[in-house]
């Protein structure tokens, strides 16, 4: 199952951190990076521009109906933006009052509804590992209706991230980064609002996940597992704490891995794409299209692609 021979096609961008990707009808590669640019990647040439600027720091990117992007923004929010124009409209910017740290990660359904995650009540995108090592459960699912209805479907998630519909919509399900597992809620038939996993022990910290074009649902696997990681999981909260206040070159960090998964709706395995370069590493989002497997990553200057055949 595992496949590690496939060649990887790296394409440079203009700024750091492309952590998510998304791949339009034409082929027009999306992704946004740290100094808040949303950038628009010709495939065929490897040429980029430059199309909107969040203001923030754009991680998921979805498609909208309209040729619009929906971005979750880690610090603005929900955002819709025009790639024609390079117009920006907060679509959701607070929940239940107060201010989201931590926009992170969506999908959105056929009529519009769209679903995404917050990963954290406590910590922002700069903090992650604070949240991550922590482990403070309190990442969110919400669902935005057409009609701008609000609802916190799903709570105290460990660390909630990437977000995934199935084919047909009768579930949505979400990365939990720190529980290495992909949370399944059920919308339709006899299971509608039940609760389980598409997925568990993982072989690593997962962060975005996607619907690909196949059908199958990508997981990216950012980091293999820790072992300080899962043992600090079991220790006081004072002691969580105490590790991520102590110098960041001393503090757990993530392991150089270029790693993606692909399940079917029954939670069956069907690619495990585990790749070595030493010029990329830690996968954070993945799309396939068409036979080909995009990903980003946030802590790299570039995109990355593996054709599949």
């Amino acid at each position: 199952m595992t496949d590690s021979r496939q060649a990887l096609t790296v394409h440079p961008v203009p700024a750091m951190g492309a952590e998510d990707v998304v791949v339009a009808a034409d082929g027009t590669v999306f992704t946004g990076t740290e100094d808040g640019a949303l950038w628009a990647l010709d495939p065929a040439t490897g040429s980029t521009r430059r199309v909107a600027d969040t203001g923030g720091r754009p991680l998921g990117i979805e498609l909208l109906g309209d040729g619009h992007l929906l971005v979750c923004d880690a610090e603005r929010g929900l955002l819709d933006v025009d790639p024609a124009t390079g117009a920006v409209e907060v679509l959701l910017d607070r929940l239940d009052g107060r201010a989201m740290r931590f926009c992170n990660n969506a999908a959105v359904a056929n009529d519009g509804t769209i679903w995404f995650s917050d990963s954290s009540l406590h910590y922002g995108v700069q903090q992650w590992k604070d949240d991550f090592v922590q482990d403070t459960r309190t990442g969110r699912l919400v669902r935005r209706d057409p009609d701008g209805t609000v609802t916190v479907v799903l709570e105290g998630l460990a660390f909630a991230n990437g977000v995934a519909l199935a084919a047909d919509e009768s579930f949505v399900c979400v990365a939990e980064t720190r529980g290495r597992s992909v949370v399944r809620l059920w919308l339709t038939g006899a299971r509608a609002g039940e609760r389980d996993h598409l997925v568990t022990d993982l072989p690593g910290y997962p962060d975005n996940i996607s619907r690909g074009s196949d059908g199958l649902v990508w997981v990216t696997i950012a980091s293999p597992v820790d072992p300080l990681v899962e043992r600090l999981g079991s220790a006081p909260m004072v002691l969580r704490r105490a590790v991520t206040r102590i110098p960041e070159a001393l503090q757990p960090k993530p392991k150089r891995t270029i790693r993606v998964q692909a399940y079917d709706d029954d939670g069956r395995l069907v690619h495990d794409v585990d790749l070595a370069d030493p010029g990329y590493h830690m996968v954070t989002g993945v799309r396939e299209h068409d036979g080909r497997v995009w990903l980003g990553s946030l802590h790299e200057p570039s995109v990355a692609v593996v054709d599949l055949a």
